[in-house]
């Protein structure tokens, strides 16, 4: 495992990206709405699109029929499509029809799909003709989740965007932590930032709409997630300042996090020694269990969920693996930059994604580990490479120092598994 050093030489921030446009593999941001409802108690997610975004939602959710989900869809009929009903009536309706049905909903969110954006249906005026019309009981807002030049995790970036203008002002000086995680991991981070004596830290979003943050022109927020580039951009509209850092992936990523915040609010070596060093232990030790198998073996990233950058510095930096090829579907540069910084250079950094030309090069490099979509990863492992879904990365809990050890098994555990076929072929 790598010693976390400096680097010599260039790093990837140098190298140029490769950019494509043509077609891609991705799911779409209605997929989102998976994590973000069950991450807000008191939010309700209420797609307007067609029953093939129904499908997607209950398959993606694996819905049981006695469960009650904090989301629904709200089905585009074929007169609606042909311009034969009003939308904007149907909609009010089923809007009064869940609300009087869910009185524990605080907040509804309409989410577009390509269906109510093909036909353009305007949202944000009927997000705010139901606010006012429910307030204040309900606050009603709205985002995209269309499929439509997008992927599947800016649908949490245009929900959170969404929220951003109608939260409260403060002048005070607080931290915020932007991006949505399961609650135990945002239980760990909250103690570790309280045990450095930073707090309280607020959280975007927040498990309930009466604890959500305030912001102001003293407020500090660090991301969470490197897909958030929509939502930065709607807290520097509002006058917070982001801290720039690596993201929390690993034991040098979370430590890198943790310090840029503790610099910024003034925490003393001694104090972020004593509070780091115990679980950055355990986090070198339970990564070193995975890199074993990792170590110089090869990876390379097709665009998915925008977390290829500071993953594939996790792999690289602590687990000892070559990089290949780097992609993402878009690659906001500020918020990349400090991970860029931390992978030296040599492998491809490519944005978008033309998928024949990409397998292309994958298939001439034979890499030891392809990091892929789930549409791709079968076609793959017929042709004898080993593939990891990159969704499931974004489904399980990989953030900070407990979960180290955790997110490098998920990347040792599909090598480990094709040694183990070829052992029982040869037997």
């Amino acid at each position: 495992m790598n010693d976390h050093g400096p680097i010599s030489g260039g790093t990837c921030r140098d190298t140029p990206v490769l950019r494509e446009r043509g077609q891609r593999e991705v799911f779409c941001g209605l997929t989102g709405i998976i994590w973000l409802h069950r991450k807000m108690q008191d939010a309700f997610f209420l797609v307007v699109g067609s029953r093939t975004c129904a499908h997607l939602l209950q398959s993606a959710a694996g819905v049981m029929i006695f469960a009650e989900p904090r989301f629904g869809t709200a089905i585009l009929e074929e007169s609606d499509l042909a311009g034969l009903a009003d939308a904007n009536e149907e909609l009010d309706r089923e809007v009064a029809r869940l609300l009087s049905r869910r009185p524990d909903i605080r907040q509804l969110f309409l989410v577009g799909s390509c269906p109510s954006e093909v036909i353009k249906l305007d949202l944000d005026k009927a997000a705010e003709r139901l606010s006012a019309a429910h307030a204040p009981h309900v606050r009603v807002l709205s985002y995209s989740g269309s499929g439509i030049e997008t992927t599947f995790t800016q649908g949490e970036d245009a929900c959170l965007a969404s929220m951003v203008p109608v939260l409260p002002q403060t002048d005070a000086r607080e931290l915020l932590l932007v991006g949505a995680l399961p609650d135990v991991v945002e239980d760990q981070a909250l103690q570790l930032l309280a045990d450095l004596g930073i707090g309280p830290a607020r959280v975007l979003p927040a498990r309930r709409r009466d604890e959500a943050p305030a912001i102001g022109p003293n407020t500090q927020y660090a991301l969470l997630q490197p897909f958030l580039g929509e939502t930065a951009a709607a807290l520097d509209r509002r006058g917070a300042n982001r801290i720039s850092a690596p993201f929390p992936f690993g034991e040098e990523g979370t430590t890198a996090w943790l310090a840029a915040i503790a610099a910024e609010f003034g925490v003393d070596a001694k104090t972020f020694e004593a509070v780091t060093s115990a679980p950055r232990a355990r986090a070198r030790k339970a990564v070193a269990a995975a890199a074993a198998t990792l170590s110089d073996k090869s990876v390379f990233f097709f665009p998915d969920s925008q977390l290829e950058i500071p993953l594939a510095r996790f792999l690289t930096r602590e687990c000892g693996m070559q990089a290949i090829e780097i992609g993402a579907p878009f690659i906001h540069s500020d918020l990349a930059a400090p991970d860029l910084d931390l992978i030296p250079e040599g492998p491809v950094i490519s944005e978008g994604q033309d998928v024949d030309l990409q397998l292309d090069r994958a298939r001439a490099a034979r890499p030891d580990l392809t990091i892929c979509g789930l549409g791709l990863a079968n076609p793959l492992e017929a042709e004898g490479l080993t593939t990891k879904w990159a969704i499931e990365l974004v489904f399980s809990p990989v953030h900070f120092y407990e979960q180290a050890g955790d997110l490098a098994a998920l990347f040792a555990r599909p090598l480990r598994r094709r040694a183990s076929l070829k052992v029982e072929a040869a037997e």
